[in-house]
């Protein structure tokens, strides 16, 4: 194996340390399965981020031979960031994402559209069939006097 630089050896050192840190659970929880049947399993976002450098030097300032062997001086370093999304709840023959951070209001009406889109379903097929499904739309608004 040809003679490694010096900074090849730090990256190297980094990258297995932050890959050591990092795997698919770090990401996806493990699963927890509650009474009712429900699986909830916590799902993160993940961050990396990673830097590294050096540089072959004189210390006493001259200038070097292409052929000569310079001392080396450098660093690197890394970080990850593990930051909470929401819990994926499975369950009841549906999969829900409960966000940690995000609008209940607005994430709690994407929840309810399919049911309220099937329930427009069966008004409409329920008029089409003739059926009368009890369901009468009025319009509000101020009454019109007779004359």
């Amino acid at each position: 194996m040809p003679d490694q630089h010096p900074i090849e050896s730090l990256m190297k050192t980094a990258m297995e340390s932050i890959k050591g840190m990092i795997d698919v659970n770090t990401i996806v929880g493990d699963p927890v399965e509650t009474p009712d049947g429900n699986v909830i399993m916590p799902v993160s976002r993940v961050s990396c981020g990673f830097a590294a450098g050096g540089a072959d030097y004189l210390p006493d300032g001259r200038r070097g031979e292409a052929s000569e062997t310079l001392p080396f001086g450098g660093g690197s370093g890394g970080g990850v960031s593990v930051q909470p999304v929401g819990f994926l709840v499975v369950g009841h023959d549906q999969v829900r994402l409960l966000p940690v951070d995000a609008n209940p209001v607005f994430d709690r009406l994407i929840d309810l559209a399919p049911a309220f889109m099937e329930k427009i379903r069966d008004v409409i097929q329920g008029d089409e069939d003739g059926e009368n499904t009890g369901r009468v739309f009025r319009r509000r608004g101020p009454k019109k006097e007779d004359n």
